[in-house]
Protein backbone atom coordinates (compact mmCIF):
# COMPACT_ATOMS: atom_id res chain seq x y z
CA UNK A 1 0.00 0.00 0.00
CA UNK A 2 1.42 3.35 -1.00
CA UNK A 3 2.14 5.77 1.82
CA UNK A 4 0.28 9.07 1.87
CA UNK A 5 1.86 12.37 2.74
CA UNK A 6 -0.17 14.77 4.84
CA UNK A 7 1.29 18.21 4.17
CA UNK A 8 0.84 20.92 6.80
CA UNK A 9 0.79 24.64 6.15
CA UNK A 10 4.02 26.47 6.94
CA UNK A 11 3.16 29.43 9.18
CA UNK A 12 6.68 30.69 9.86
CA UNK A 13 8.84 30.02 6.76
CA UNK A 14 11.89 31.81 8.19
CA UNK A 15 11.96 30.04 11.57
CA UNK A 16 14.80 28.51 13.57
CA UNK A 17 14.91 26.26 16.62
CA UNK A 18 17.52 26.28 19.39
CA UNK A 19 18.26 23.56 21.92
CA UNK A 20 19.68 25.51 24.87
CA UNK A 21 22.48 23.92 26.88
CA UNK A 22 24.85 24.80 29.69
CA UNK A 23 28.03 24.62 27.56
CA UNK A 24 26.77 24.88 23.97
CA UNK A 25 23.64 25.70 21.94
CA UNK A 26 22.47 23.64 18.96
CA UNK A 27 20.72 25.75 16.29
CA UNK A 28 18.63 24.39 13.41
CA UNK A 29 17.42 26.49 10.46
CA UNK A 30 15.97 23.47 8.65
CA UNK A 31 15.62 19.70 8.76
CA UNK A 32 18.78 18.87 6.83
CA UNK A 33 21.99 17.66 8.45
CA UNK A 34 23.87 20.65 7.00
CA UNK A 35 21.33 23.07 8.48
CA UNK A 36 22.30 22.41 12.11
CA UNK A 37 25.25 24.06 13.83
CA UNK A 38 26.65 24.12 17.35
CA UNK A 39 27.68 27.37 19.06
CA UNK A 40 29.36 28.09 22.38
CA UNK A 41 27.98 30.11 25.28
CA UNK A 42 30.48 33.00 25.34
CA UNK A 43 29.45 36.48 24.23
CA UNK A 44 31.43 36.21 20.99
CA UNK A 45 29.73 32.88 20.25
CA UNK A 46 26.29 34.41 20.75
CA UNK A 47 27.14 37.20 18.30
CA UNK A 48 28.27 34.62 15.73
CA UNK A 49 25.03 32.72 16.28
CA UNK A 50 22.97 35.84 15.55
CA UNK A 51 25.03 36.59 12.43
CA UNK A 52 24.59 33.01 11.18
CA UNK A 53 20.82 33.31 11.61
CA UNK A 54 20.76 36.59 9.68
CA UNK A 55 22.81 34.96 6.92
CA UNK A 56 20.08 32.32 6.54
CA UNK A 57 17.36 35.04 6.50
CA UNK A 58 15.85 33.90 9.82
CA UNK A 59 13.33 36.30 11.36
CA UNK A 60 11.88 34.28 14.27
CA UNK A 61 13.50 31.86 16.72
CA UNK A 62 12.03 29.41 19.26
CA UNK A 63 13.87 28.02 22.27
CA UNK A 64 13.12 26.20 25.51
CA UNK A 65 13.25 27.90 28.90
CA UNK A 66 16.03 25.69 30.26
CA UNK A 67 17.05 26.87 33.73
CA UNK A 68 18.77 30.25 33.48
CA UNK A 69 20.94 29.32 30.48
CA UNK A 70 18.51 30.91 28.01
CA UNK A 71 18.58 34.45 29.40
CA UNK A 72 21.83 35.74 27.88
CA UNK A 73 21.02 34.07 24.55
CA UNK A 74 17.52 35.57 24.61
CA UNK A 75 18.90 39.08 25.21
CA UNK A 76 21.53 38.67 22.47
CA UNK A 77 18.98 37.53 19.87
CA UNK A 78 16.54 40.28 20.77
CA UNK A 79 19.34 42.82 20.52
CA UNK A 80 20.07 41.50 17.02
CA UNK A 81 16.50 42.31 15.94
CA UNK A 82 15.12 38.77 15.91
CA UNK A 83 11.71 37.72 17.19
CA UNK A 84 12.35 35.24 20.01
CA UNK A 85 9.73 32.80 21.29
CA UNK A 86 10.45 31.35 24.73
CA UNK A 87 8.52 28.08 25.16
CA UNK A 88 7.74 25.82 28.06
CA UNK A 89 9.69 22.58 27.87
CA UNK A 90 6.58 20.40 28.14
CA UNK A 91 5.25 21.86 24.86
CA UNK A 92 8.40 20.93 22.93
CA UNK A 93 8.80 17.32 24.05
CA UNK A 94 10.08 15.15 21.24
CA UNK A 95 8.26 12.11 19.96
CA UNK A 96 9.19 8.67 21.21
CA UNK A 97 12.55 7.50 19.94
CA UNK A 98 16.24 8.34 20.07
CA UNK A 99 16.93 11.72 21.66
CA UNK A 100 19.90 13.92 20.76
CA UNK A 101 20.61 17.64 20.84
CA UNK A 102 20.50 17.78 17.04
CA UNK A 103 17.08 16.10 16.90
CA UNK A 104 15.78 18.40 19.67
CA UNK A 105 16.66 21.63 17.84
CA UNK A 106 15.26 20.26 14.57
CA UNK A 107 12.05 19.24 16.33
CA UNK A 108 11.69 22.73 17.85
CA UNK A 109 12.33 24.28 14.43
CA UNK A 110 9.66 22.08 12.82
CA UNK A 111 7.05 22.88 15.48
CA UNK A 112 7.79 26.60 15.25
CA UNK A 113 7.64 26.67 11.45
CA UNK A 114 4.20 25.01 11.62
CA UNK A 115 3.01 27.55 14.20
CA UNK A 116 2.45 24.97 16.94
CA UNK A 117 4.36 26.75 19.71
CA UNK A 118 3.21 29.50 22.05
CA UNK A 119 5.47 31.85 23.99
CA UNK A 120 5.74 32.13 27.74
CA UNK A 121 4.97 35.28 29.71
CA UNK A 122 7.95 37.61 30.08
CA UNK A 123 7.83 40.89 32.04
CA UNK A 124 9.35 44.17 30.98
CA UNK A 125 12.86 45.22 31.98
CA UNK A 126 11.81 47.28 35.03
CA UNK A 127 9.61 44.47 36.37
CA UNK A 128 12.38 41.95 35.79
CA UNK A 129 14.77 44.11 37.81
CA UNK A 130 12.24 44.38 40.63
CA UNK A 131 11.70 40.62 40.42
CA UNK A 132 15.43 40.02 40.95
CA UNK A 133 15.45 42.14 44.11
CA UNK A 134 12.31 40.53 45.52
CA UNK A 135 13.38 36.96 44.79
CA UNK A 136 16.78 37.60 46.34
CA UNK A 137 15.02 39.05 49.38
CA UNK A 138 12.87 35.94 49.65
CA UNK A 139 15.99 33.78 49.52
CA UNK A 140 17.51 35.81 52.35
CA UNK A 141 14.33 35.39 54.41
CA UNK A 142 14.44 31.62 53.91
CA UNK A 143 18.09 31.51 55.00
CA UNK A 144 17.26 33.64 58.06
CA UNK A 145 14.44 31.23 58.94
CA UNK A 146 16.88 28.30 58.85
CA UNK A 147 19.27 30.28 61.06
CA UNK A 148 16.45 30.95 63.53
CA UNK A 149 15.67 27.24 63.71
CA UNK A 150 19.33 26.46 64.43
CA UNK A 151 19.42 29.06 67.22
CA UNK A 152 16.32 27.50 68.70
CA UNK A 153 17.97 24.06 68.49
CA UNK A 154 21.15 25.16 70.30
CA UNK A 155 19.11 26.95 72.97
CA UNK A 156 17.16 23.76 73.57
CA UNK A 157 20.37 21.72 73.82
CA UNK A 158 21.71 24.30 76.29
CA UNK A 159 18.50 23.67 78.29
CA UNK A 160 17.53 27.33 77.81
CA UNK A 161 13.85 26.82 76.99
CA UNK A 162 13.32 30.28 75.60
CA UNK A 163 10.96 28.88 72.95
CA UNK A 164 8.49 27.92 75.72
CA UNK A 165 8.21 31.30 77.44
CA UNK A 166 8.34 33.63 74.41
CA UNK A 167 6.31 33.48 71.23
CA UNK A 168 9.20 34.35 68.90
CA UNK A 169 12.84 33.97 69.91
CA UNK A 170 13.80 36.66 67.36
CA UNK A 171 11.51 39.23 69.01
CA UNK A 172 12.66 41.97 71.36
CA UNK A 173 12.70 39.80 74.48
CA UNK A 174 14.24 36.79 72.75
CA UNK A 175 17.03 38.67 70.96
CA UNK A 176 18.00 40.58 74.11
CA UNK A 177 18.26 37.33 76.10
CA UNK A 178 20.20 35.51 73.35
CA UNK A 179 22.72 38.35 73.05
CA UNK A 180 23.23 38.34 76.82
CA UNK A 181 23.73 34.56 76.81
CA UNK A 182 26.29 34.82 73.99
CA UNK A 183 28.16 37.50 75.96
CA UNK A 184 28.56 35.09 78.88
CA UNK A 185 25.63 35.89 81.18
CA UNK A 186 24.39 32.79 83.02
CA UNK A 187 22.30 34.18 85.90
CA UNK A 188 18.61 33.38 85.16
CA UNK A 189 17.38 36.33 87.22
CA UNK A 190 19.47 38.81 85.25
CA UNK A 191 18.45 37.22 81.96
CA UNK A 192 14.78 37.52 82.94
CA UNK A 193 15.26 41.27 83.45
CA UNK A 194 15.45 41.64 79.64
CA UNK A 195 11.75 40.80 79.47
CA UNK A 196 9.77 43.29 77.38
CA UNK A 197 6.59 44.78 78.83
CA UNK A 198 4.40 43.13 76.18
CA UNK A 199 5.63 39.63 77.05
CA UNK A 200 2.83 37.50 78.53
CA UNK A 201 5.05 35.39 80.77
CA UNK A 202 6.27 36.74 84.09
CA UNK A 203 9.92 37.25 85.07
CA UNK A 204 9.75 34.33 87.50
CA UNK A 205 8.60 31.88 84.83
CA UNK A 206 11.19 33.18 82.35
CA UNK A 207 13.91 32.77 84.98
CA UNK A 208 12.88 29.14 85.62
CA UNK A 209 13.19 28.44 81.88
CA UNK A 210 16.72 29.88 81.61
CA UNK A 211 18.68 27.55 83.87
CA UNK A 212 21.12 26.15 81.32
CA UNK A 213 23.96 23.62 81.41
CA UNK A 214 26.62 26.03 80.11
CA UNK A 215 28.23 23.77 77.45
CA UNK A 216 30.96 25.68 75.61
CA UNK A 217 30.56 23.96 72.25
CA UNK A 218 26.84 24.71 72.06
CA UNK A 219 27.39 28.30 73.21
CA UNK A 220 29.99 28.78 70.45
CA UNK A 221 27.57 27.46 67.80
CA UNK A 222 24.79 29.69 69.14
CA UNK A 223 27.06 32.74 68.92
CA UNK A 224 27.95 31.91 65.33
CA UNK A 225 24.29 31.56 64.34
CA UNK A 226 23.40 34.85 66.07
CA UNK A 227 26.10 36.69 64.11
CA UNK A 228 24.89 35.12 60.87
CA UNK A 229 21.30 36.13 61.68
CA UNK A 230 22.35 39.75 62.21
CA UNK A 231 24.23 39.77 58.90
CA UNK A 232 21.18 38.41 57.08
CA UNK A 233 18.91 41.02 58.65
CA UNK A 234 21.29 43.77 57.52
CA UNK A 235 21.25 42.39 53.97
CA UNK A 236 17.45 42.20 53.99
CA UNK A 237 17.31 45.85 55.07
CA UNK A 238 19.70 46.80 52.24
CA UNK A 239 17.51 44.87 49.79
CA UNK A 240 14.45 46.81 51.03
CA UNK A 241 16.27 50.07 50.34
CA UNK A 242 17.06 48.94 46.78
CA UNK A 243 13.41 47.93 46.19
CA UNK A 244 12.11 51.25 47.52
CA UNK A 245 14.56 53.21 45.37
CA UNK A 246 13.52 51.31 42.23
CA UNK A 247 9.80 51.83 42.92
CA UNK A 248 10.33 55.54 43.57
CA UNK A 249 12.22 55.88 40.27
CA UNK A 250 9.34 54.26 38.37
CA UNK A 251 6.76 56.45 40.09
CA UNK A 252 8.73 59.69 39.69
CA UNK A 253 9.05 59.06 35.95
CA UNK A 254 5.29 59.62 35.50
CA UNK A 255 3.80 62.99 36.47
CA UNK A 256 0.26 61.63 36.91
CA UNK A 257 1.36 58.85 39.25
CA UNK A 258 3.41 61.29 41.27
CA UNK A 259 0.30 63.31 42.20
CA UNK A 260 -1.71 60.32 43.47
CA UNK A 261 -2.38 59.99 47.20
CA UNK A 262 -3.55 56.79 48.87
CA UNK A 263 -5.83 56.59 51.89
CA UNK A 264 -4.04 55.43 55.07
CA UNK A 265 -4.88 51.90 56.21
CA UNK A 266 -3.95 51.51 59.87
CA UNK A 267 -6.01 48.31 60.03
CA UNK A 268 -3.61 46.56 57.63
CA UNK A 269 -1.06 44.79 59.79
CA UNK A 270 2.50 44.82 58.47
CA UNK A 271 4.02 41.35 58.77
CA UNK A 272 7.53 41.09 60.25
CA UNK A 273 8.80 39.63 56.95
CA UNK A 274 7.29 42.47 54.89
CA UNK A 275 9.36 45.60 54.12
CA UNK A 276 9.24 47.73 57.23
CA UNK A 277 10.72 51.06 56.17
CA UNK A 278 8.90 51.85 52.90
CA UNK A 279 5.29 53.05 52.64
CA UNK A 280 4.11 50.24 50.39
CA UNK A 281 0.52 51.45 50.63
CA UNK A 282 1.40 54.74 48.93
CA UNK A 283 3.95 53.26 46.51
CA UNK A 284 1.63 50.50 45.28
CA UNK A 285 -1.22 53.00 44.81
CA UNK A 286 1.01 55.17 42.63
CA UNK A 287 2.61 52.18 40.87
CA UNK A 288 -0.75 50.81 39.72
CA UNK A 289 -1.99 54.23 38.59
CA UNK A 290 -4.54 54.90 41.33
CA UNK A 291 -5.89 51.36 41.80
CA UNK A 292 -5.87 50.48 45.49
CA UNK A 293 -5.37 46.72 45.79
CA UNK A 294 -4.98 46.88 49.55
CA UNK A 295 -8.71 47.58 49.82
CA UNK A 296 -9.30 43.87 49.14
CA UNK A 297 -9.68 41.98 52.38
CA UNK A 298 -6.91 39.48 52.99
CA UNK A 299 -4.48 41.15 50.57
CA UNK A 300 -1.36 42.19 52.46
CA UNK A 301 1.74 44.20 51.62
CA UNK A 302 3.58 40.98 50.73
CA UNK A 303 0.80 40.02 48.29
CA UNK A 304 0.98 43.38 46.53
CA UNK A 305 4.79 43.24 46.37
CA UNK A 306 4.60 39.76 44.81
CA UNK A 307 2.18 41.04 42.17
CA UNK A 308 4.40 44.02 41.39
CA UNK A 309 7.53 41.90 41.01
CA UNK A 310 6.09 38.88 39.20
CA UNK A 311 3.69 40.56 36.74
CA UNK A 312 4.00 44.33 36.97
CA UNK A 313 1.57 47.10 36.14
CA UNK A 314 1.78 46.62 32.36
CA UNK A 315 2.42 42.89 32.33
CA UNK A 316 -1.09 41.99 33.45
CA UNK A 317 -2.43 43.64 30.29
CA UNK A 318 -0.77 40.88 28.25
CA UNK A 319 -3.56 38.56 29.40
CA UNK A 320 -6.69 39.36 27.33
CA UNK A 321 -9.13 37.89 29.85
CA UNK A 322 -9.27 37.08 33.54
CA UNK A 323 -9.62 33.40 32.64
CA UNK A 324 -6.27 33.41 30.87
CA UNK A 325 -4.64 35.17 33.82
CA UNK A 326 -5.99 32.65 36.35
CA UNK A 327 -5.08 29.82 33.99
CA UNK A 328 -1.50 31.10 33.77
CA UNK A 329 -1.42 31.02 37.58
CA UNK A 330 -2.66 27.40 37.42
CA UNK A 331 -5.68 28.16 39.55
CA UNK A 332 -8.25 26.86 37.04
CA UNK A 333 -9.32 23.20 36.98
CA UNK A 334 -7.89 21.23 34.07
CA UNK A 335 -11.14 19.56 33.02
CA UNK A 336 -10.73 16.48 30.82
CA UNK A 337 -13.86 15.26 28.99
CA UNK A 338 -14.18 12.12 26.86
CA UNK A 339 -17.40 10.75 25.48
CA UNK A 340 -19.40 13.42 27.24
CA UNK A 341 -18.13 12.27 30.63
CA UNK A 342 -15.81 14.33 32.85
CA UNK A 343 -12.73 12.24 33.56
CA UNK A 344 -10.99 14.66 35.92
CA UNK A 345 -11.09 18.31 36.92
CA UNK A 346 -8.01 18.77 39.05
CA UNK A 347 -5.94 21.93 39.22
CA UNK A 348 -2.67 21.48 37.24
CA UNK A 349 0.49 20.80 39.20
CA UNK A 350 3.07 23.50 39.71
CA UNK A 351 2.97 26.97 41.17
CA UNK A 352 4.76 30.27 40.93
CA UNK A 353 5.42 32.88 43.59
CA UNK A 354 2.30 34.90 42.79
CA UNK A 355 0.09 31.81 43.09
CA UNK A 356 1.60 31.08 46.51
CA UNK A 357 0.98 34.69 47.60
CA UNK A 358 -2.67 34.54 46.46
CA UNK A 359 -3.19 31.23 48.25
CA UNK A 360 -1.74 32.70 51.44
CA UNK A 361 -4.13 35.64 51.11
CA UNK A 362 -7.03 33.24 50.53
CA UNK A 363 -6.08 31.32 53.67
CA UNK A 364 -6.22 34.58 55.64
CA UNK A 365 -9.64 35.36 54.14
CA UNK A 366 -10.90 32.04 55.50
CA UNK A 367 -10.29 33.33 59.05
CA UNK A 368 -12.16 36.62 58.55
CA UNK A 369 -15.77 37.24 59.49
CA UNK A 370 -18.70 38.84 57.67
CA UNK A 371 -17.00 39.85 54.43
CA UNK A 372 -17.90 39.03 50.85
CA UNK A 373 -14.86 36.86 50.20
CA UNK A 374 -15.01 35.12 53.59
CA UNK A 375 -18.64 34.17 52.94
CA UNK A 376 -17.60 32.76 49.57
CA UNK A 377 -14.76 30.85 51.26
CA UNK A 378 -17.08 29.27 53.82
CA UNK A 379 -19.65 28.22 51.21
CA UNK A 380 -16.98 26.37 49.22
CA UNK A 381 -15.36 24.93 52.35
CA UNK A 382 -18.72 23.57 53.54
CA UNK A 383 -19.16 21.60 50.31
CA UNK A 384 -15.59 20.62 49.32
CA UNK A 385 -13.27 21.30 52.25
CA UNK A 386 -10.81 24.02 53.18
CA UNK A 387 -8.13 23.10 50.65
CA UNK A 388 -10.54 23.46 47.74
CA UNK A 389 -11.84 26.71 49.26
CA UNK A 390 -8.30 28.14 49.35
CA UNK A 391 -7.81 27.39 45.65
CA UNK A 392 -11.24 28.75 44.69
CA UNK A 393 -10.74 31.95 46.70
CA UNK A 394 -7.25 32.43 45.25
CA UNK A 395 -8.73 32.17 41.76
CA UNK A 396 -11.44 34.68 42.72
CA UNK A 397 -8.73 37.05 43.96
CA UNK A 398 -6.89 36.69 40.64
CA UNK A 399 -10.08 37.58 38.73
CA UNK A 400 -10.73 40.59 40.99
CA UNK A 401 -7.15 41.85 40.61
CA UNK A 402 -7.25 41.44 36.82
CA UNK A 403 -10.49 43.41 36.55
CA UNK A 404 -9.21 46.17 38.81
CA UNK A 405 -5.90 46.63 36.97
CA UNK A 406 -7.18 46.07 33.42
CA UNK A 407 -10.27 48.25 33.73
CA UNK A 408 -8.89 50.75 36.25
CA UNK A 409 -11.73 50.30 38.76
CA UNK A 410 -11.69 50.14 42.53
CA UNK A 411 -12.74 47.21 44.67
CA UNK A 412 -16.51 47.21 45.12
CA UNK A 413 -17.73 44.03 46.83
CA UNK A 414 -21.48 43.31 46.77
CA UNK A 415 -23.25 44.27 49.95
CA UNK A 416 -25.35 41.13 50.14
CA UNK A 417 -25.31 37.58 48.88
CA UNK A 418 -27.71 36.74 46.07
CA UNK A 419 -29.10 33.24 45.55
CA UNK A 420 -29.22 31.66 42.11
CA UNK A 421 -32.83 32.67 41.31
CA UNK A 422 -32.10 36.23 42.46
CA UNK A 423 -29.02 36.37 40.21
CA UNK A 424 -31.08 35.20 37.21
CA UNK A 425 -33.76 37.78 37.94
CA UNK A 426 -31.16 40.56 38.22
CA UNK A 427 -29.50 39.55 34.92
CA UNK A 428 -32.90 39.43 33.20
CA UNK A 429 -33.77 42.94 34.40
CA UNK A 430 -30.39 44.26 33.25
CA UNK A 431 -30.83 42.65 29.82
CA UNK A 432 -34.31 44.18 29.42
CA UNK A 433 -33.03 47.63 30.39
CA UNK A 434 -30.18 47.30 27.90
CA UNK A 435 -32.56 46.37 25.05
CA UNK A 436 -34.92 49.25 25.93
CA UNK A 437 -32.02 51.72 25.84
CA UNK A 438 -30.69 50.20 22.60
CA UNK A 439 -34.04 50.48 20.80
CA UNK A 440 -34.77 53.90 22.35
CA UNK A 441 -38.27 52.90 23.48
CA UNK A 442 -40.46 55.24 25.47
CA UNK A 443 -43.16 54.52 28.08
CA UNK A 444 -45.99 54.81 25.51
CA UNK A 445 -44.35 52.32 23.13
CA UNK A 446 -43.96 49.87 25.99
CA UNK A 447 -47.65 50.11 26.81
CA UNK A 448 -47.37 52.29 29.90
CA UNK A 449 -49.86 55.15 30.21
CA UNK A 450 -48.94 58.36 31.99
CA UNK A 451 -51.38 59.28 34.75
Amino acid sequence: MKKKNLPMEIVNPHAAGIDVGSRSHFVAVGQGADQVREFGVYESDLLQLAQWLHAHHITTVAMESTGTYWQNLFAALQGAGLEVLLCNGKFTKNIKGRKTDVQDCQWIQRLHSLGLLTGSFLPDQATEELRTYCRHRTSLLETAAVTTQKMQKYLRLLNLRLDVVVRDITGQTGMAIIEAVCQGETDPEKLACFRHGNCRKSKEEIARALCGNGRRDLLFALTQELELYKVLQAKIAACDVAIEQLLIEQVEADEERRQLKADPKPYKRVNKNAPQQMDLNQLSFQYFGGVDLLQIEGVSHSTVLALMSEVGAEGIKKFPTAKQFSNWLRLCPNTKVSGGRVLSSHIPKGSNRLKIALRNAANVIGNLKETHLSDFFRRVAFRKGRQAAVSATARKLAVIIWNMLSKGVQYQPPTQYLFLDEKRKLKLVQRIKKNIAKLDLGPEELGFTMA
